[in-house]
Order: C-alpha cells, then sequence, then structure tokens
C-alpha cells in the first residue's frame, strides 16, 4: 500500500544525486561510483542506530567483489514503521467511496476508490569519513530540496492494468542535518528528517461471487468493474381520468 512511496522517493534521491557537485576529493569517487553503490535502504530510522545500519550496508556485497575497505560517503534512506493521519488544516481523508472511472481505461469499468492522507516521516542518513565531505552532502541535499519543482515527487500505484500517479510533497523543505554521535573521531554522520505529506489511494473493485460488469476477473490485475445500468426503457401511458 505504501511501498510506491518509497520507489517514489528512491527516484527522488536518484534525481539528487545526479546534480551532486564534487566539492571535494572523497565527493569526486562518489559522483563517479554510480547511484546504486551510493545510495541505499535502511531498515528503519537511524538516529539511534547509525553505526549499526552503516555496518549493516557495508556487509551487504552489492559489487560482488573480494572484500575491500568499504566506499565513504555513502547515504542511507530510511523510513518510520508509524503512521499518522494528515491534520485537516492540510487536506481531507475520503473515507466514503466514491464512485471512479479512468478515461484512459479501454474497457471504462466502474470502480470506487476511498484514500488515506498521512504523514510518512523519512530520514537521510550522510556517512563520511570527514566533516567537508558530510557537510557538503548535507547542505546540496537542502538546497536540492529548496526548489519549488523539488518539494514533492510522485508515487504511482497501478491498478485495472494502469498506472495512477498521487504526489508526495515534502512537508519542510529547511530541516536541518543533524550531527549523529557514533564515537568514532573518523566517522561523521549528519541525518535530514523529512516529512511526506500522502495520499494513498485504496481503489475498490467487485469480489469474487459479487455483481459485475463481465469486463474483468474479480481478484486479479484486471478486476471486473460494479454493474452499470445500459439502457433504460420508457413508456409512456396516458393518465386515467
Amino acid at each position: 500500500m505504501f511501498e510506491p512511496v518509497k520507489a517514489g522517493l528512491g527516484e527522488f534521491m536518484q534525481a539528487f544525486y545526479a546534480e551532486v557537485v564534487p566539492t571535494t576529493r572523497p565527493l569526486v569517487e562518489f559522483v563517479e561510483r554510480g547511484f546504486p553503490y551510493c545510495v541505499a535502504w535502511a531498515p528503519t530510522r537511524m538516529v539511534d542506530r547509525a553505526e549499526e545500519m552503516l555496518a549493516a550496508y557495508q556487509r551487504n556485497d552489492t559489487r560482488q567483489e573480494p572484500t575491500r575497505p568499504p566506499d565513504l560517503p555513502v547515504i542511507l534512506v530510511a523510513v518510520a514503521k508509524d503512521w499518522v493521519p494528515a491534520g485537516r488544516e492540510f487536506t481531507t481523508q475520503i473515507a466514503d467511496p466514491v464512485d471512479i472511472t479512468f478515461p484512459d481505461d479501454p474497457k471504462q469499468r466502474y470502480f470506487r476508490v476511498k484514500a488515506v492522507a498521512g504523514d510518512v516521516r523519512a530520514q537521510v542518513a550522510i556517512f563520511a569519513s570527514d566533516e567537508p565531505t558530510a557537510k557538503s552532502l548535507a547542505a546540496q541535499l537542502l538546497l536540492f530540496l529548496d526548489s519549488p519543482s523539488r518539494r514533492r515527487f510522485l508515487a504511482r500505484y497501478p491498478f485495472a492494468g494502469l498506472e495512477h500517479e498521487y504526489p508526495a510533497q515534502v512537508e519542510a523543505p529547511d530541516n536541518p542535518a543533524s550531527s549523529i554521535d557514533t564515537g568514532s573521531q573518523n566517522l561523521t554522520v549528519l541525518a535530514v528528517d523529512l516529512t511526506l505529506k500522502c495520499t494513498v489511494p485504496i481503489f475498490m473493485a467487485p469480489k469474487a461471487g459479487e455483481p459485475n460488469d463481465g469486463k474483468g476477473t474479480p481478484g486479479t490485475d484486471d478486476p471486473a468493474g460494479y454493474p452499470l445500468t445500459n439502457e433504460v426503457d420508457a413508456v409512456s401511458q396516458e393518465p386515467i381520468p
């Protein structure tokens, strides 16, 4: 249900990586290394587990090569497990199903949709062997977020053979990059906390055994729609005096 938000955040980070300018020697290697070897997912928020998350990343042999010292800097991205409904001052959830059709649906089926709206908390942690490199990456990330065109990204939800795009918006682009104390003199960790305002659709179609339009198979990626009235017969009669 929320995986498209994570996928959209991954694309967002890839767009940031493509714009990183190497202002220190480690960043020269960072921009040449390639996105898959510079940015990775962590299983949970990293405020109190920064070194553990980095160690898990370093144990992951992404290059399938002989063991060697890990490449730094690296960026780890994590999403919190909790879910917080969005404040009513920001948006409104759609709790009661709404009738809907999709213009691009060649079968012109009739479905229903509800929508949950809430805050997805994410964290971007920058690990570097020196402070200037960590600060440069953090500053460039916050600069990237400060662009009005970069304060949101699209999450794509597949349904009925189509992809439906819903935006996820960064609540505030001016969050600080806070230092995480690891006790190591050779490691600088800066963490940026992000709150993503998301709207997630819940598409509804007839279940197996329920009345449907026969234009698909219930319970599959090509579902049938709800039955529609296709024809109305009108009969005219004279009123009886």
